[in-house]
């Protein structure tokens, strides 16, 4: 039987008028929580706390199960009262009419539910109990509803969704039948191809939690979306997202789904677009009251939405575009009011991972109907750890105070962030003499008191403001007060409250140095997932830092590429410790012109830092200006990126080698098949630079497990240092060159992680030999 929750039915039936971007609450689902647990152990004997409410309709010929649960129920003599209890940052009196018609109409479900399974209650009095954080200020309000009234209301919504139900159900059943019958899209499985299939597949329909490292190569996308996809047909998993952190990657999962829908595949996919880079040009810098595609957004969306679900192809940027365009609304907006009718979608980490910006209509809840693929895995490390650190600056908050006029308009809001610049102020005196760093185990509450106060200052003041660029400031700051006081709610062992001077001015960050816990609880709000790289070597240290999944299933694919596709060198004659580098230097040189020389093509030189690459490049070029090169420089654009890579497609006629940072964007997530890219140098061993943020890591985890040094600094950077050497091998047809310069690849504390197709290394002496195992390799013919 087909089960349709209460807070679903409400939330799309009865939404209406303008879209209001500014309701968007940063309470996290930890406060809602506590404060709705608070309030119902006050409310007495008689009340009962979650109570379940269900009742069984017939919609389209088939039973349908309406459901829910009351946050409040007291029945006592002839008295029936049901409580609905909300949170939020917005004040009450700014909350719009559309919103309160939503929160209202839960409630009203609710009483329709219990009437219509118990015919003598007769009238229900409905309460609404409103909390607005972050100092909890509660509004209560009631209303009664009749019988009648509530049968009539609850009739008129679930006829308008009938419709919407045949829509959905006839999407369902082809979703089911093509997944079912769908089949791989090439004629046959690479090396490891069918097994990785299997196990991804088993994953899905287990509901399990998947570590999967699959080299290059084994062509990961097709072999992870296409069994998710074929869950489809046993009725467990509903939705599939594919998480990644890049264009490149999400372009390739595109195409994998073009490749199933011509395997006669149905089913409604989408690709989320982040906000700045969709939404139409004249809708920047509007306010919302000002923008025609907000304004009566609700009203003209449901055409929208049946008129380009009839498209049968994958939803792209431009497609949303056109539509919203067409009907008047918001892209970003639609985009995501569209993917709730899809199957596939396609998005950055931020839309699970991230606390401020994750997708609510989602994540709000477990939905054991969800499966999550998320590629490229290792990056979401970093990624996390920096989704759950915040910062608030002194300098900001000064700035505003100097820029507001002093009237009486601005009296109470400039007495507030007075308050907060002597809070910063505070924390500077606290600091011990000559020290510019201090890191705290606990939070700071005053400090976290005043930030509150600031926000709910600037929520009203913002409220009667005109548009224009001090106001934009304002709000600005308004945010990262916000997400501060989200990021404060979730601070804990894993967390270090920092102080930082600068220049005289007060930074306050809340650093996350282990993000485990917070991937952890994301991931399990689905049914299962399948975290997966081409590089999660060592696999227990991936498991311990991405979720800690202590049932997680942990699976490591060989290698599908010949052994001697490609060879390992180990120089071991250069030292490349700082304060050897300079030493060093033509020791580099000279072994990469060795490796460049051995055979004609392009190559691609790795350095941990810009300093470190700009002098090796300088000093390649002051010795052999005659060669082709080029270097990755610091913020680079699209453009220059394009043309970079583009300098490599003719390698017959025009070799170039190029000089590139360990760990940038062109050591992960580009692919030079075939002849384009023969052979890479890696500089070093890729540890980060010293920093007091990796020291507090190493820390951290020195107390959690004794490997503190490996956690913060040797397997991230060997990680950047996989990655890069990934870079060569893309196809089964290639062949190349894998040169690591730095005697401490051959220490067994590095080389106890390498990954099992790096098991054979040859070590070189010096550069003859160095030589020598270049000519043995290129003059030995590839075993396909």
């Amino acid at each position: 039987m087909r089960k349709i929750g209460v807070r679903e039915l409400v939330g799309f039936i009865l939404r209406s008028g303008d879209l209001n971007s500014s309701l968007s609450s940063f309470n996290t689902p930890q406060a809602g929580t506590r404060i709705h647990k608070r309030l119902q152990h006050h409310r007495g004997k008689t009340y009962q706390a979650e109570a379940p409410l269900q009742t069984e309709v017939e919609l389209n010929g088939r039973p349908v199960l309406i459901h829910g649960r009351a946050d409040g129920l007291i029945m006592q003599d002839d008295q029936v009262e049901i409580e609905e209890i909300k949170t939020s940052d917005v004040e009450w009196d700014f909350l719009p009419e559309n919103q309160l018609i939503l929160y209202w109409g839960q409630v009203k479900l609710y009483a329709a539910l219990l009437m219509r399974e118990q015919p003598n209650i007769d009238q229900v009095r409905l309460t609404l109990t409103y909390v607005q954080t972050p100092d909890e200020v509660q509004t209560t309000e009631h209303q009664t509803i009749t019988r009648t009234a509530a049968l009539a209301f609850f009739e008129q919504v679930i006829t308008e969704y009938e419709d919407w139900l045949a829509l959905q159900e006839s999407l369902a059943r082809d979703r089911v039948q093509t997944a079912a019958q769908v089949t791989f899209p090439f004629p046959t499985y690479r090396k490891g191809q069918r097994e990785l299939a299997a196990v991804v597949y088993k994953s899905a329909v287990l509901g399990k939690h998947l570590l999967l490292e699959a080299p290059t190569g084994t062509g990961k996308t097709i072999s992870t979306l296409f069994p998710a996809v074929k869950a489809f047909a046993t009725d467990r998993v509903e939705r599939v997202f594919y998480f990644t952190a890049k264009q490149s990657t999400r372009r390739v999962a595109e195409a994998a789904l073009v490749q199933l829908r011509e395997r006669g595949l149905r089913i409604q996919s989408i690709t989320l677009t982040a906000k700045d880079q969709i939404q139409f040009p004249e809708e920047v810098d509007v306010e919302p009251e000002n923008n025609p595609y907000f304004q009566g957004y609700y009203d003209r969306l449901k055409p929208a939405l049946k008129a380009i679900l009839t498209e049968g192809r994958h939803l792209s940027k431009d497609l949303i575009q056109s539509y919203a365009r067409q009907y008047t609304l918001d892209p970003f907006e639609f985009s995501l009011d569209v993917s709730l009718f899809c199957d596939v979608i396609i998005g950055d980490y931020n839309y699970l991972f991230d606390p401020v910006v994750h997708l609510q209509r989602f994540f709000a809840v477990e939905n054991r109907a969800n499966f999550f693929l998320v590629d490229e895995a290792h990056n979401l490390v970093d990624r996390a750890r920096e989704m759950y650190s915040t910062s608030l600056s002194q300098v900001d908050c000064e700035a505003l105070l100097n820029d507001l006029p002093r009237n009486m308009a601005n009296r109470s809001l400039r007495k507030r962030l007075q308050a907060m610049s002597q809070q910063f102020q505070r924390l500077q005196d606290e600091l011990p003499p000559h020290q510019t760093e201090l890191d705290l185990a606990d939070s700071d509450e005053s400090f976290t008191q005043a930030v509150g106060k600031l926000s709910e200052r600037i929520r009203q003041w913002l409220a009667k403001q005109p548009t224009g660029p001090k106001v934009e400031a304002v709000r600005l700051f308004f945010f990262a007060c916000l997400t501060y006081s989200k990021i404060n709610e979730l601070f804990g062992t894993n967390f270090r409250f920092r102080v930082l001077l600068q220049d005289g001015k007060i930074t306050v960050r809340l650093f996350c140095m282990d993000a485990s816990p917070f991937i952890k609880e994301q991931l399990e709000l689905g049914r299962g997932s399948v975290l997966f790289s081409a590089t999660l070597s060592p696999l227990p240290y991936y498991q311990r830092v991405l979720g800690n999944e202590p049932d997680g299933l942990k699976y490591q694919l060989p290698s599908p590429f010949s052994s001697n596709s490609q060879t390992i060198l180990i120089a071991t004659y250069i030292n490349t410790t700082y304060n050897q580098r300079t030493n060093s230097l033509a020791a580099i040189v000279a072994s990469i012109h060795n490796l460049v020389t051995s055979k004609s093509g392009n190559y691609l030189v790795f350095a941990p830092s810009n300093a470190y690459l700009d002098q090796i490049y300088q000093a390649y070029r002051d010795r052999y200006p005659e060669r082709a090169v080029q270097k990755q420089t610091p913020n680079m654009t699209p453009a220059d990126r394009d043309q970079f890579l583009a300098a490599f497609q003719r390698p017959k006629t025009n070799p170039v080698l190029g000089f590139a940072l360990l760990g940038g964007v062109f050591s992960e997530g580009i692919d030079l098949v075939g002849d384009r890219l023969i052979g890479t140098a890696i500089v070093g061993v890729g540890l980060p630079g010293l920093n007091s943020e990796t020291d507090l890591i190493r820390d951290y985890f020195d107390q959690q497990n004794g490997q503190g040094f490996a956690f913060a600094y040797q397997l991230p950077g060997l990680n950047h240092v996989f990655q890069a050497a990934g870079r060569v091998i893309r196809s089964v047809q290639d062949r190349g060159v894998i040169l690591l310069l730095d005697r401490r690849f051959t220490e067994p504390r590095y080389r106890q992680w390498f990954p099992a197709d790096w098991r054979t290394v040859h070590l070189v002496h010096n550069q003859d030999e160095l030589r020598q195992q270049l000519q043995h390799f290129w003059q030995t013919p590839n075993d396909l």
